[in-house]
């Protein structure tokens, strides 16, 4: 079983008494552009890149050079595939060594309907023969890249099975968002399932990384003292604060408009016209919220078409320094 980079993060960390901090990957969230603006507020222990398909990358979708673009102050990173084709994996293994990833994830979780429909994601949960060969196939081509997995819970329930038949192969982690693919993100995560998981990943000699409504690094810390866990992935949380993985709170008005002004242009670097702009409209309000005017600006940038739209509002408020 190869461990890679996660096994010196985890003893470090153990060490230290806290857990390995992580980026979870979202679609539309977790490219370059964002982890640039993390890595300066306050660098998570890992990144992980958004969950790129397989099929694409291999019917060679220009796009994937922007999603799989990142720069060595990210490492350690991990590139996450979804699918459900082994035979794609074990190729796309192989190109994450070449292209310098430090691990590999497979998604077996996203409840997309769009990405079950291929049979990828959270539909894997209900197919875990296929699951196990994707894993097979990802490990054959991954060389001395650690493989890892995020799931569920469950599909419709809480599933034990599942998780068993994970840590019956030879992944060095498994990440797990504590819900079932029904429940989504309306019910609260189930943390107290949390303990019960780490106690098998650990007889299994697996890494366990819980994932589901923390808000705070302080928050992190109790569940994994209290769960035994390795790490915790942070999601929604970081959407509240990009100065999460540093414990700080908001920084000032000014320095989060120079952070959105940063976003933007990177943005506008990695993706030259090659994604909607509206995508960055998700961001606003991590930037402009909790100062006078910030409604009123936010309104405005909502119709931004692109950099020079957002410069221009933003000049109007007194916390912009030009």
């Amino acid at each position: 079983m190869v461990y890679g980079f996660w096994k010196k993060i985890n003893t470090l960390r153990r060490a230290q008494g806290k857990p390995i901090m992580i980026l979870a990957p979202m679609a539309n969230v977790t490219d370059w552009a964002f982890r640039d603006i993390v890595a300066r507020c306050g660098k998570p222990d890992v990144f992980y890149t958004e969950f790129l398909s397989c099929d694409g990358i291999l019917h060679g979708s220009k796009k994937f050079e922007g999603e799989l673009y990142f720069k060595k102050k990210e490492k350690p990173i991990v590139v996450q595939f979804f699918g459900s084709k082994p035979e794609n994996f074990y190729k796309c293994a192989q190109m994450a060594q070449e292209l310098g990833f430090d691990g590999i994830d497979i998604n077996m979780g996203c409840p997309d309907k769009s990405v079950e429909k291929q049979g990828g994601g959270a539909a894997l949960i209900r197919n875990p023969a296929l699951a196990v060969k994707i894993i097979k196939e990802t490990l054959r081509g991954s060389g001395k890249l650690p493989v890892s997995v995020k799931t569920r819970l469950g599909f419709n329930k809480i599933d034990y099975d599942w998780i068993d038949n994970l840590l019956s192969t030879d992944i060095a982690t498994l990440s797990v968002h504590l819900r079932t693919r029904k429940e989504m993100s309306k019910a609260p995560a189930h943390w107290e399932e949390a303990g019960k998981i780490a106690k098998k990943a650990h007889r299994a000699d697996k890494l366990l990384i819980g994932n589901g409504d923390v808000l705070s690094l302080d928050e992190a810390r109790e569940k994994s003292r209290f769960y035994d866990l390795d790490g915790v992935m942070i999601g929604r949380g970081i959407f509240q604060n990009p100065w999460f993985f540093s414990g700080k709170k908001l920084d000032s008005p000014q320095k989060r408009i120079e952070l959105l002004i940063r976003h933007v242009g990177n943005f506008e670097k990695l993706w030259t016209g090659g994604k909607n702009f509206d995508v960055l409209k998700r961001f606003f309000k991590i930037y402009v919220n909790g100062f006078e005017g910030a409604k009123e600006l936010r309104v405005e940038l909502m119709a931004a078409k692109n950099k020079e739209d957002v410069l221009r509002v933003l000049k109007k408020s007194r916390h912009f320094d030009s």
